[in-house]
């Protein structure tokens, strides 16, 4: 089953922080315009498909709760849970435990670790013997954070901070955890970096994966000053795909679920895009609306399965853009003589340039026609003509050059 769940620990004091926190809460500091870091955060695990967000807050809540509860962020619910007094990180997941899916994101609110998220959930959900994945990224200096002890993909000890510089494997503010974890939560108030996480490594009941995503920790002035440095103008390059037949087979007006067929290589190209750091984005005519032979909500729904399918491989797609026009339709609320969304048209790619942070000069589209390639070229982007077989093996090499550029800007 598909992890669709996120809980974020927004209740911390900020301490470090002094003055700049003492009447803002640490996660809804600002980093460049009317965006917090929270809005940042939220808007990267959203994007991943967690669409039900649980923010567990405590110090200075009421600021916490006018700004997100009960809004909706890119289809993402948002609920805001109170802890009654001081209860810790764990103490404040455990006042939560009656609203946890089975299995869950939980990320802290100052930290942003720029990593496949999808690659946490898949792993958990293969290894039922665990109850938690933790993300885990090489430090050179651990001073600051402690570190973490790996021994055959488990962590095994955490090692509290010292003054000594050395390189080390810490603990990311994130990971992908059952709900049977939160019994690790023996009393209040409770840390879940201090109590909880030792407590299930003494067991060996959690998982540890290593990524070298940018990542960055609000927790002091001199990284928050980094942080707004870095995201405030953040792009990324994004891929565009068109789906059926460069996704999917194209059997002829894909709609029902049960036939979704991918084409080889499909979720592997598109699993890396995601470990670059990259955008995925579909953008596909599907005139078969339009013509009355099914309806968009049964677009909605194949798309649906196809992110549950990539989800338990580790993969995600970041948005679908479809265009349900066609000039000739026999539905007359979809009949229109040359709709801009309608490939060859750029309606689509460029409404996704305006509602996602995209570094247009380094996307590129896949696509099988004519019209694809014509549709990349109007929105100034570069067009790959794929023309069947094995799409990772066709695209490799011109998607190896964007995870180049995407290093060569990442952010460390």
């Amino acid at each position: 089953m598909m992890t669709r769940q996120a809980v974020i620990l927004v209740g911390g004091k900020g301490t470090r922080l002094g003055a700049l926190a003492s009447s803002t809460p640490k996660p809804l500091m600002a980093i460049g315009g009317d965006m917090v870091f929270l809005d940042a955060l939220l808007l990267e695990i959203i994007r991943h498909g967690f669409d039900d967000i649980l923010l567990l807050a405590g110090h200075l809540h009421e600021k916490i709760r006018e700004r997100y509860c009960g809004r909706s962020i890119r289809g993402a619910s948002l609920r805001v849970v109170v802890e009654s007094g001081p209860a810790g990180t764990a103490g404040a997941l455990r006042n939560a435990a009656s609203l946890l899916d089975s299995t869950f994101l939980l990320a802290n609110g100052d930290t942003l670790f720029d990593i496949n998220l999808r690659r946490l959930s898949a792993c958990l959900e293969t290894r039922p013997d665990v109850l938690g994945v933790l993300a885990l990224r090489r430090e050179s200096d651990s001073t600051r954070y402690g570190s973490v002890r790996l021994q055959d993909g488990y962590v095994v000890a955490f090692r509290e901070k010292e003054s000594g510089r050395e390189p080390a494997f810490i603990n990311a503010g994130v990971g992908v955890f059952r709900r049977e974890m939160s019994t690790f939560v023996e009393e209040t108030p409770c840390s879940m970096e201090l109590d909880v996480y030792p407590r299930l490594a003494a067991v060996r009941t959690i998982l540890g994966e290593v990524f070298d995503g940018y990542f960055i920790d609000i927790g002091t002035p001199e990284s928050l000053r980094k942080a707004r440095l870095d995201l405030a103008n953040r792009r990324r390059p994004a891929v565009f795909f068109d789906r059926d037949g460069v996704l999917n087979h194209d059997a002829g007006y894909c709609h029902r679920v049960d036939a979704l067929e991918w084409t080889r290589g499909a979720v592997e190209t598109i699993r890396l895009v995601n470990e670059a750091g990259a955008l995925a984005i579909v953008v596909s005519n599907q005139a078969g609306v339009a013509h009355g032979l099914f309806c968009a909500a049964d677009i909605d729904r194949f798309h649906a399965e196809m992110s549950t399918q990539l989800a338990a491989a580790g993969a995600h797609i970041d948005a679908f853009y479809f265009c349900p026009y066609h000039p000739d339709a026999a539905v007359a609320e979809w009949r229109h003589p040359d709709h801009p969304d309608r490939k060859p048209n750029p309606g689509m790619i460029r409404r996704a340039l305006t509602e996602w942070p995209i570094d247009m000069n380094s996307s590129l589209l896949i696509g099988d026609k004519a019209s694809d390639m014509e549709a990349a070229r109007r929105a100034g982007i570069r067009g790959i003509l794929f023309q069947g077989g094995d799409l990772y093996a066709s695209t490799r090499s011109e998607l190896e050059h964007v995870v180049a550029l995407r290093s060569r800007t990442r952010m460390c």
